[in-house]
């Protein structure tokens, strides 16, 4: 059996993006998996869990006969599925993403001058093999003690409202984060090196994932 297709559970652009500069072209599917199912009060738990579930529900979609084109191009070939979710830890609160702009601010307001740690569950799937591998990532984030003009005129942009952890390393929230203690890549979407670890379990090489024509 050859390399199989690779699909991203997920339409986030950060986590495509990440995947892309490692020379991997994914496959997207959206998972539309209903997250308020699972309700766990443990951080590593609950986004190993909601990982899992969303590469299930992807999953599950190849064996539908009324198959998307994309899914439809790619079920002819084996595939493994990538399913991620992430939360934000703070003081032994759990956090997704801000249900709008007022929560966002108490939220900021909240972790400025704080440490919170980041969670990025991910599930590879092998559908082909019927195997899985599931694993939890953790990176420490060192927040600013920024002003609450800054925290007004971020939260203004919109961007903290499409993020588990209330900011986007990789955009504006960048500025207000002092520091990190582990997985840069982690923060964005997804872990690098912790995918390259999940693809070696299952058996394969990560490079050849890599696309025939890099970007």
């Amino acid at each position: 059996m050859g390399t199989p297709a690779f699909v991203l559970g997920s339409t986030s652009p950060a986590r495509l993006r990440l995947l892309q500069s490692a020379g991997i072209e994914p496959i997207v599917c959206r998972s539309d998996f209903d997250e308020s199912q699972v309700q766990l009060t443990d951080a590593v738990a609950l986004v190993n869990t909601l990982a899992q579930r969303k590469a299930e529900t992807v999953v599950a979609k190849f064996r539908q006969p009324d198959r998307s084109p994309e899914i439809d191009a790619a079920s002819s070939s084996p595939v493994v599925v990538l399913g991620c979710d992430s939360v934000l830890a703070l003081e032994g609160e759990i956090h997704g993403k801000p249900a709008n702009p007022s929560e966002a601010i108490a939220r900021w307001q909240k972790m400025r001058g704080s440490v919170g740690e980041l969670y990025t569950g991910h599930a590879l799937l092998d559908v082909a093999r019927d195997r899985a591998a599931i694993r939890c990532q953790m990176t420490r984030v060192y927040f600013a003690n920024i002003s609450d003009r800054q925290i007004e005129a971020y939260v203004a942009t919109g961007e903290p409202l499409r993020c588990a952890g209330c900011f986007a390393i990789d955009g504006r929230g960048g500025l207000f984060v002092e520091k990190l203690e582990g997985c840069h890549t982690n923060v964005i979407g997804l872990s690098l090196p912790l995918l390259r670890q999940m693809l070696g379990e299952l058996g394969y090489d990560v490079t050849d994932f890599w696309a025939s024509d890099p970007q």
